[in-house]
């Protein structure tokens, strides 16, 4: 062969290998950002400051990071502002998770189900049909309203007994993580969590439906109640309940007030998406803080800001889970606002007065010598709007103002699923 003709030869394999290397370059390119292609969410993890308002979260923010700090719920580039009426102007928590859950407005109380108490079906059950996991946590019982409403259809949030039974075998969430053991196990039964204990003589076993948790292992979930038992906890069907009723102790300050869960939030949350990320059609996580609810109710802004810190925490590991995968969604928003709270300066000229309406506090600003107090105007909710903030894929379907309804179709076009009439 001619030295021309092997140079000629030698010029066309190295760009021909070239072509290919660069070929196979970009199809790995491709196929990497693939999935952040798609149009639609694979994941979406709901959190819910139950009771949370805008002054709530200010109240947070001032103590955790500061007048110029951002926490990590609020440090998302899109925000909503949300109505919270149920089909009257002041909702609970039953029906206005009713709401995000399956789009309707309905009477306070109901849980999956509309004002005319017909069965409504619930995102997670969309989700389910779809193939994606599912799941609930929270420092509530799981069987409160919150998350009941994502899994359940029941005339009144009180049976929760009948919650929990439905949870296993009708919506069959994959990840059941938070309080509640009472409802699980029939009266004299106590399960993990001694009847009456110290901090609160009412608490005990009072299930309606049996053994729940013998019932749950025969239908193949790992029932866990400890922190050492949900780190060893492998991939699969999780039921973890970590105290009687709330895990926390819900009483005015210096009262016997205690927030100081088995299992933290945070901790239960990254369990949660540990274990429902196996799923390679994706998942839907709902994820409730109750500490910020049931503390307002009893004016106890010390408390409020503490469960909303751990919020905080458990939002933070969703966002990092959302770097990594993103094709997913995440919303920091709140069913309600409970207490009135409004934030002020310390003034000493300022009228303090007496019950409901003395000044809670100081509390010290984060990274500044400066406090605030905390007055409250009510021990029940409000009708105020609540803000609702987002990052992720479809975020952006998130912003405006609207009706609590509207998250339910705004998540199920973030979906890409079709809800049936």
């Amino acid at each position: 062969m001619k030295p021309h003709k092997t140079k000629l030869k030698q010029a066309i394999v190295a760009t021909t290998a070239a072509a290919l290397l660069v070929s196979g370059a970009i199809t790995t390119q491709i196929s990497n950002h693939a999935e952040a292609a798609t149009p639609h969410t694979k994941n979406v993890i709901l959190f819910i400051g139950d009771g949370m308002g805008t002054a709530a979260r200010n109240a947070i923010r001032l103590a955790t990071v500061g007048v110029n700090g951002k926490l990590a719920m609020d440090d998302m580039p899109y925000v909503g502002l949300v109505h919270t009426s149920s089909i009257v102007p002041i909702t609970d928590s039953a029906a206005a998770a009713t709401a995000y859950a399956s789009g309707v407005k309905t009477y306070n109380g109901a849980i999956g189900l509309d004002a005319n108490k017909k069965k409504v079906k619930t995102i997670m059950e969309y989700a389910k049909d779809a193939g994606k996991s599912t799941g609930v946590v929270t420092t509530s019982q799981v069987t409160d309203a919150t998350g009941a409403a994502f899994g359940a259809h029941v005339e009144d949030r009180s049976k929760q007994s009948d919650i929990a039974l439905q949870f296993i075998t009708e919506s069959k969430l994959d990840v059941i993580l938070g309080g509640g053991e009472d409802f699980w196990y029939p009266a004299g039964d106590p399960g993990k969590f001694k009847d009456e204990p110290a901090e609160d003589p009412s608490e005990k076993s009072k299930g309606t439906q049996g053994n729940l948790v013998n019932k749950a292992k025969q239908l193949g979930y790992t029932y866990i109640s400890s922190k050492s038992e949900l780190q060893k906890a492998k991939s699969g069907k999780l039921l973890g309940l970590f105290a009687n009723e709330e895990m926390f102790q819900q009483n005015p300050e210096g009262e016997g007030d205690i927030y100081d869960p088995v299992v933290s939030l945070p901790e239960m949350t990254q369990k949660a998406l540990d274990t429902l990320s196996t799923n390679k059609k994706g998942f839907f996580l709902m994820v409730e803080e109750e500490g910020t609810d049931e503390f307002a109710h009893e004016n106890n802004a010390k408390m409020t800001i503490k469960s909303g810190q751990e919020l905080d925490k458990a939002v933070k590991l969703a966002k990092d889970f959302a770097k990594k995968n993103p094709d997913t969604l995440v919303l920091v928003l709140a069913d309600h606002e409970t207490g009135g709270l409004a934030i002020e300066p310390i003034d000493d000229k300022d009228e303090s007065g007496d019950g409901i309406s003395q000044e809670d506090g100081p509390f010290a600003i984060a990274k500044s010598k400066d406090k605030f107090v905390v007055d409250w105007t009510t021990s029940g909710h409000t009708a105020v709007d609540i803000p609702l903030t987002a990052i992720g894929k479809n975020a952006e379907l998130f912003t405006g103002s609207y009706e609590n309804t509207e998250v339910f179709s705004k998540l199920m076009q973030a979906l890409g699923l079709k809800a049936k009439k």
